[in-house]
């Protein structure tokens, strides 16, 4: 599958408002749903997630843990409805859900360790 994000920050690539012909070739209306309130939550990904946002906006923080500046420091990437968003495995982060969203998303099997 060929990416061409807008936007790539410690590993999340953002691709914003893909076409409809791409949202078919990838078969989004196929993964499952997922939504939640505003709210803020951590997340660590065990595989790379793939979504789709139909509404909503959030901002996903993650924190580079070594840097030479300081001990650690925090960079965040906002995205929201129509943005197709790839999340890599091992990422850990806090998502800002500022307003609820509402997406499709689908985890890459080849990349998840599931027994």
């Amino acid at each position: 599958m060929e990416f061409k994000p807008s936007e790539c920050n410690f590993g999340i690539k953002v691709e914003r408002n893909p076409s409809t012909s791409r949202l078919a070739e990838l078969g989004i209306k196929s993964w499952p749903k997922w939504g939640c309130p505003p709210g803020k939550f951590p997340v660590k990904y065990e595989a790379e997630e793939t979504c789709y946002l139909l509404k909503g906006k959030v901002k996903v923080c993650g924190t580079n843990k070594g840097s030479s500046s300081s001990s650690s420091s925090s960079e965040c990437v906002e995205f929201g409805a129509g943005d197709l968003v790839i999340l890599p495995k091992g990422l850990s982060c806090t998502w800002e859900v500022s307003v609820a969203i509402d997406k499709y998303y689908k985890f890459d099997s080849s990349s998840s360790s599931s027994s």
